[in-house]
């Protein structure tokens, strides 16, 4: 393996920050930075059981008892019913997706990119990409109702002589949320491995067991890590594509069918854009509570790392800004007069309020903060972002579905969407993630420390007179 040595490109003098202040010019020994991790999984203290527990209780009530009731009730306890059949049940199927593209975006993307920045924080954002999944999964449980008949999604024969129906949405997100599911949980999986024999070394009992199965054998040989590298980098092209169908396939959901303020060529790369927009937004926010609360989490997640994000938030929101008002233009230009009394029922209707709220969360507030560097790299107020990004994007795909379907070309069916029974289903949604997040806190290394410590190897910094000038290693 050889590697050539190169400056890194300097800002101005006055700009120049301490080389030491970024983490891959401050490198500790492996077993250091390795008992650093370990142990902030071991670390619990009764903040978190209390956390958890209330968490734990919110989904038991709030999602699985609710969802009880809504099966034994029937549908008519939500307030889906004609027009609006589609309700909050499939804002949050679109809404969670969106969540999970953040990861693939961040590690595939930016690996092959070979942004280094991307090191410590790589591992928490593919999780949130599995765990938005599964609550993408359930939320499309949740809108079918029966959903002991969920096995008539699969295309296989049975003796009915029923067939799925592939111009059904339904079968469209099924698709798409279990080829997005099974891509993503293999993509974790593979940077995983080293970490998960890292913590099988350092571990006993049932976690040592559970570690071992894990790991597969790997010993850190140099055929292994070949073979590592190479799956990965595989993998790494490989689901970006994914990750753009899959979005493009819940944009299909609505672009293909002829409804007002649905039938837009653009909803494709629109969906696509949004998704990224709240699933940074989101890595944002779970990178500060990681940070805030897991021990040691500060060495490894530095401001320089919320800079880089909030980069990359700022011009994925530009980009959002971009297409949706190039979707709203053509609406409004055209001649379709059901087109435009939607786009008049979003703007003064009932519901005004949500649009404005939207675009303030979605534009103005990204455009306002992230301008600037030093805000950038406070990790509480990029977390305030993301959090109000989040809510401009959960009302985006509110105003979409429901808001859009309460007009269609016959007036006399208009109703507004009332939510009943959702509301609870969805506040245990969002619990239900977080207790996942918080329960592979304490058992999976949150931080890809074979990466940081590839990092460290790969950057030095070479001393020319007086001064420390960073380099960077192109390992071949």
């Amino acid at each position: 393996m050889s590697s050539i040595a190169k400056p890194l490109a300097l800002p101005h003098a006055e700009e120049q920050e301490d080389p030491r202040e970024q983490l891959m010019h401050d490198p500790r020994s492996r077993g250091e930075m390795n008992d650093m991790v370990m142990e902030s999984m071991h670390s619990t203290t009764w903040k978190y059981w209390t956390v958890t527990g209330i968490l734990a209780v919110i989904v038991v009530v709030c999602l699985f008892y609710a969802w009880y009731y809504l099966i034994m009730q029937g549908l008519g306890v939500a307030g889906v019913n004609r027009p609006v059949y589609w309700g909050i049940f499939l804002v949050e199927v679109v809404f969670w997706i969106g969540i999970s593209h953040a990861g693939t975006f961040i590690s595939a993307i930016l690996r092959v990119l070979k942004v280094e920045g991307r090191r410590p924080f790589t591992r928490a954002a593919e999780l949130m990409t599995t765990f938005g999944l599964v609550q993408a999964g359930i939320s499309v449980f949740l809108h079918m109702g029966r959903v002991w008949l969920s096995y008539w999604l699969i295309p296989f024969p049975n003796e009915r002589g029923l067939w799925p129906d592939f111009h059904s949405p339904l079968m469209w997100d099924f698709m798409a949320i279990s080829t997005y599911l099974l891509s993503s949980t293999m993509y974790l999986f593979l940077p995983l491995i080293p970490d998960m024999a890292m913590a099988r070394d350092r571990s006993t009992g049932w976690r040592k067991a559970a570690y071992r199965i894990l790991a597969i054998g790997f010993r850190g040989t140099e055929g292994e890590w070949k073979n590592l590298i190479t799956a990965m980098n595989i993998f790494a092209f490989a689901i970006i594509p994914v990750m753009f169908s899959v979005h493009t396939i819940v944009s299909w959901d609505f672009a293909m069918a002829s409804r007002p303020g649905w039938s837009s060529s653009v909803f494709g790369p629109y969906f696509v854009i949004g998704a990224l927009h709240s699933g940074m937004a989101a890595v944002a926010i779970v990178l500060f509570l990681i940070r805030s609360t897991m021990k040691n989490m500060k060495y490894f997640l530095r401001p320089e790392h919320f800079d880089l994000l909030g980069k990359l938030m700022l011009m994925v929101s530009m980009a959002w800004a971009y297409f949706y008002f190039n979707d709203y233009i053509v609406s409004w230009y055209g001649g379709d007069k059901w087109e435009k009394i939607v786009q008049e029922f979003t703007e003064k209707g009932p519901l005004w309020y949500l649009w404005y709220a939207m675009l303030f969360f979605n534009i103005v507030v990204p455009f306002a903060v992230l301008w600037n560097k030093k805000w950038r790299q406070t990790p509480w107020l990029l977390a305030i972002v993301g959090l109000l990004i989040n809510a401009g994007m959960w009302l985006e795909r509110y105003i979409i579905i429901p808001e859009t379907l309460t007009i269609n070309r016959m007036p006399f069916t208009w109703r507004l969407y009332v939510p009943g029974v959702e509301i609870v289903l969805t506040i245990g949604n969002f619990a239900f993630f977080f207790l996942l997040y918080m329960l592979a806190s304490r058992f999976l290394p949150l931080i890809p420390v074979w990466e940081v410590q590839e990092g460290h190897e790969s950057h030095t910094l070479r001393k020319i007179g007086k001064a420390s000038i960073p380099t960077l290693s192109d390992m071949e």
